[in-house]
Formats: C-alpha cells, sequence, structure tokens
C-alpha cells in the first residue's frame, strides 16, 4: 500500500503486544499525511496497538493504529514512535 489517504483506515495485521511508544502530545491523523485531519493526539503514557505500517517515501512510513486510552484510529508517522512503529506492511 502506498500512502493512506485522508479518511481511510486499515485491518488489524499487526499482532504484538499494546505499547507506549508515541512522544507527548503526538499527532494521530486521518491518513498518511501531515495535511490529513488530526483524529487524536497520543501521549506518552498510552498504549498503543498497531494495526500495520504505510511507505510513504524512501524514508518516511506511518503506522494505524487505535490508541487504547481513547479508543481513537489513526496514523501517526514513524519516526514519532520511539520503536519505530509497526513492522507488518498494510
Amino acid at each position: 500500500m502506498a500512502s493512506a489517504p485522508c479518511g481511510s483506515g486499515a485491518s488489524d495485521k499487526d499482532s504484538t503486544s499494546w505499547q507506549s511508544t508515541a512522544g507527548n502530545g503526538t499527532n494521530q491523523r486521518s491518513g498518511s499525511s501531515t495535511s490529513c485531519i488530526v483524529t487524536g493526539v497520543a501521549y506518552a503514557n498510552h498504549n498503543l496497538d498497531y494495526h500495520c505500517y504505510t511507505r510513504v517515501s524512501s524514508t518516511e512510513t506511518w503506522t494505524y493504529l487505535r490508541n487504547d486510552a481513547t479508543n481513537v484510529y489513526g496514523w501517526i508517522r514513524d519516526d514519532k514512535l520511539s520503536d519505530g512503529g509497526s513492522f507488518n506492511a498494510c
């Protein structure tokens, strides 16, 4: 999958344990672009349920996830996640 358009989701292909990996106040977006609307905010103490990632460019990937603390789904750029995000492609 290439970049995810605004308003898109993805199926859960990542079975790893939920983790707290976001920086404090990291935006979750409706697609894999900073031009997509913010759907929620992940904080360092929130557990994140990774679903999969999409590659936007040779150096940029985004992970689709559910924030367990808020039950909000969204995309976070992987360089904002301390562990680099999901390793399962969408």
